[in-house]
């Protein structure tokens, strides 16, 4: 496999998170929050500008997301260039920004989560999910897999006590919801 050079890198991830916001666009999704405003964080996870503006809480599963996709295209295509193990991981994530804002899966995470007022994501917090995931994957390639690691546990333990939330139980509750989790959820 042809090795990408650092620009083409970059090219081809503007060119995945473009072609992502041009579908996400075309399904509806609002290029903004609704509010009209554009924030740099939005802590409010029961709110109609929850996965509306720049980042939120669910921001950090992005970054695992990245850690996680290095990980894997590490142990699946160890051979490939960087460039493209990160390509890869681009046109993941961005797929999933996609099926995420479908509405069998915006439907799905209100019937089956605490998520009761979730619309799905602006455009602009799609792209931003998708750069999280870039940064993710960036700082796993950079750092000690044990510092990785402790990031991640750090970011889904943070997570789970501050909001009662993050990518396990989230992955959990979409796939698979318990009662019990959807109650402590809830602050019962």
């Amino acid at each position: 496999m042809t090795r990408l050079t650092d620009r083409q890198t970059v090219l081809v991830g503007l060119a995945i998170t473009a072609v992502a916001a041009a579908v996400l666009l075309a399904m509806g999704r609002t290029p903004i929050c609704a509010c009209g405003t554009v924030k740099l964080w939005h802590g409010v996870v029961q709110s109609r500008e929850n996965s509306q503006h720049v980042s939120d809480w669910y921001t950090f599963s992005h970054l695992i997301h990245g850690f996680l996709f290095y990980g894997a295209t590490w142990l699946i295509a160890r051979r490939w260039p960087i460039g493209a193990r990160l390509a890869a991981a681009l046109a993941v994530e961005a797929g999933w920004e996609i099926v995420e804002n479908t509405d069998l899966v915006i439907n799905r995470y209100r019937e089956a989560t605490i998520a009761l007022d979730y619309y799905g994501d602006s455009v602009l917090n799609s792209v931003c999910d998708i750069a999280a995931m870039t940064a993710g994957f960036v700082l796993a390639a950079r750092l000690p897999v044990g510092v990785v690691v402790g990031l991640a546990l750090a970011m889904e333990v943070g997570a789970g006590y501050a909001i009662r939330d993050n990518l396990t139980l989230n992955v959990l509750m979409l796939l698979y919801p318990l009662d019990a989790v959807r109650q402590w959820q809830a602050g019962g």
